[in-house]
C-alpha cells in the first residue's frame, strides 16, 4: 500500500513503525492494512480504495494489480507473524535540565504542577542514542501507569520545537494506559495530549489534584475507557479535546460512545486552538486561533433554506418524488454535475422534512420552517458525515426504504407509531441533508487552503 499510495501522490509521514497519511493525520499505513484513527476502523487495500478513492470492489481490485496506466505495483510479502516488541521505557538523560526549560519557559507550565508529576516518576527527560551513536536525542516523556503501577505507556515530546514537532509513543505501549492523574472526585477531564493536560492544570490549579485527568495520546477512547472501568466513582467526563476539525469530530464520537454507558458528558473546548494556546494567552503572548469544523459553519445556513422549503413541499407526493430525485441524484453524481446532485438531494430533504412537519403536526408540536430546521440541525454531526459522496446512496435508500415500510403499515396509527415515523422522516431528511453539508464543507476548506496558501505566499 505504501508504494502504491506514493505513486498516486501522496504524502507519508513517519508514525513509529507505521505510516501516516499527510493529507488526514487519523490514518495510518503499514505493510498492505491501514487504520483510521478517528473513526477506529481500518482494513486491507481493496477497502481503503473503496472508502478514500471511491471505487467499487472490482474497480478497487483492477487497481491494485494492474495500476492506473497498467503499471503493476510490487506486492506485499505475506504478513509473518512478528514478535511483539516488549515495552521499554526509554534512558533517561543524567539532568532533566532541557526538559524543564522546555516545558516551564516555552511552554509555560507551572512549576508547581510539573514538579507534581515529576516527583511521582511520571515525566522525566530521556536521552536516547542515533543509530550511529555519534549523538543524543533529549525528549520529555510522559509515563502512564496500570492499576498496579507499572509503567506500560510512554509518550515522547520532542524538547527542541514547538508546534508539530517530534512526538511518538514509544514501542510495545498499551493504549489503555497513557499519561494520566488519578483523583478521588466524580470528574474526568479528558486531553488529546500529556502538554494540553499540564497546560489546563496550570491555568485551573485550584484543588485540581481531587480530580482525574487522562491524555489519550491521539483520539482514541482506549484510556479514557479504562479510566472509566477503573473508577467507579467517575460519573461525569469533560472532554478538553483542541479546537479545530479533528479534536471537534473526535469530541463528538467519544461523547456518543459514553452516552450509551450513560455517562454525563460535558463539552469542554478551549476558546483557542488548544490548552496550551489558551496558556499563552493567559501569559499575554500571541496565540493560535480556535478552528471551527467546516460542517457546522455550512450546516446552519443549509439546514435553515431546506426547512424553509419543506414548508411548501407536499408530504403527500414526498414517497414518490424522493424515489426521482434520488435516482436524478445518482445519474448527475456519476455524471460529475455535482451542483445539480446537491440541488436534487436538497430537494429529496426538504421533501422528507415536509412529511415529518405533517407527523408532528398532528401530535400538537411546533413545526414552523424554524424549527424544523433545527431540528434538522441536531442530527448532523460532523463526525457522523465522514464517508465519500459517491457512497451515500446505499446509506440514503436504506433509510427510504425503512420510512416507507413505517408508512405503509397497516391499522390506524398510534400516538408512539407517529413519533416513529416522524422520526424515520427526520433521519431521512438528515442523510439527504448531510451530503450538500459534506460537500459545501469541502468546497469551504478548499477555498480557505488557497486564502491560506496566498497569505503566506504574500507574507
Amino acid at each position: 500500500m505504501e508504494q502504491f499510495l506514493l505513486c498516486q501522490g501522496e504524502k507519508l509521514l513517519p508514525s513509529g513503525r507505521e505510516k501516516r497519511l499527510a493529507s488526514d493525520h487519523s490514518v495510518t499505513v503499514r505493510g498492505n492494512r491501514w487504520y483510521d484513527h478517528a473513526a477506529e476502523q481500518g482494513g486491507g487495500p481493496v477497502s481503503f480504495l473503496q472508502k478514500f478513492y471511491r471505487l467499487s470492489y472490482p474497480e478497487a481490485v483492477t487497481r491494485l494489480l494492474s495500476g492506473e496506466q497498467g503499471v503493476r505495483y510490487d506486492s506485499t510479502q505475506q504478513d509473518r507473524q512478528q514478535e511483539k516488541k516488549s515495552f521499554e521505557l526509554p534512558p533517561a538523560s543524567k539532568t532533566m535540565r532541557r526538559m524543564y526549560a522546555y516545558l516551564l519557559q516555552q511552554r509555560l507550565i507551572g512549576r508547581e504542577v510539573l514538579d507534581t508529576f515529576v516527583r511521582v516518576k511520571l515525566i522525566y527527560e530521556s536521552a536516547e542514542p542515533s543509530k550511529d551513536g555519534s549523538k543524543e536525542y533529549h525528549n520529555a516523556v510522559f509515563i502512564g501507569k496500570d492499576e498496579h503501577g507499572v509503567a506500560r505507556h510512554a509518550h515522547k515530546r520532542g524538547l527542541y520545537t514547538l508546534g508539530p514537532g517530534f512526538k511518538r509513543n514509544a514501542a510495545g505501549c498499551d493504549p489503555r494506559y497513557s499519561f494520566h492523574h488519578i483523583g478521588t472526585s466524580d470528574r474526568l477531564y479528558v486531553f488529546e495530549a500529556p502538554i494540553d493536560l499540564l497546560s489546563f492544570v496550570t491555568l485551573y490549579p485550584s484543588n485540581w489534584q481531587q480530580h482525574s485527568y487522562v491524555a489519550l495520546c491521539g483520539t482514541s477512547s482506549h484510556a479514557m475507557l479504562w479510566m472509566l472501568e477503573q473508577n467507579a466513582a467517575l460519573k461525569k467526563v469533560l472532554l478538553c479535546l483542541d479546537h479545530d476539525e479533528a479534536g471537534i469530530e473526535a469530541a463528538g464520537r467519544l461523547a456518543e460512545l459514553l452516552q450509551k454507558k450513560e455517562y454525563s458528558v460535558w463539552p469542554r473546548p478551549p476558546d483557542w486552538k488548544d490548552w496550551n494556546e489558551a496558556l499563552k494567552v493567559r501569559r499575554g503572548i500571541a496565540a493560535e486561533p480556535a478552528e471551527e469544523h467546516p460542517q457546522l459553519l455550512v450546516a446552519g445556513p443549509i439546514c435553515e433554506e431546506i426547512g424553509y422549503r419543506s414548508a411548501s413541499a407536499d408530504p403527500n407526493k414526498a414517497a414518490a418524488q424522493i424515489l426521482a430525485l434520488l435516482q436524478r441524484y445518482q445519474d448527475s453524481l456519476h455524471g460529475g454535475c455535482l451542483d445539480f446532485a446537491m440541488e436534487k438531494i436538497s430537494c429529496a430533504a426538504a421533501l422528507a422534512l415536509a412529511a415529518a412537519q405533517r407527523e408532528l403536526r398532528q401530535l400538537g408540536e411546533d413545526t414552523t420552517p424554524q424549527h424544523m430546521g433545527k431540528l434538522l440541525l441536531e442530527r448532523i454531526q460532523p463526525h457522523q458525515n465522514r464517508s465519500a459522496l459517491h457512497n451515500r446512496f446505499v446509506e440514503i435508500s436504506t433509510d427510504f426504504q425503512c420510512v416507507i415500510a413505517k408508512n405503509n403499515a397497516a391499522g390506524i396509527r398510534t400516538q408512539e407509531d407517529k413519533l416513529q415515523l416522524a422520526d424515520a422522516w427526520l433521519n431521512l431528511a438528515a442523510s439527504c441533508a448531510k451530503v450538500p453539508v459534506k460537500y459545501e464543507a469541502e468546497q469551504l476548506k478548499q477555498q480557505q487552503k488557497q486564502e491560506k496558501s496566498i497569505s503566506m505566499t504574500m507574507g
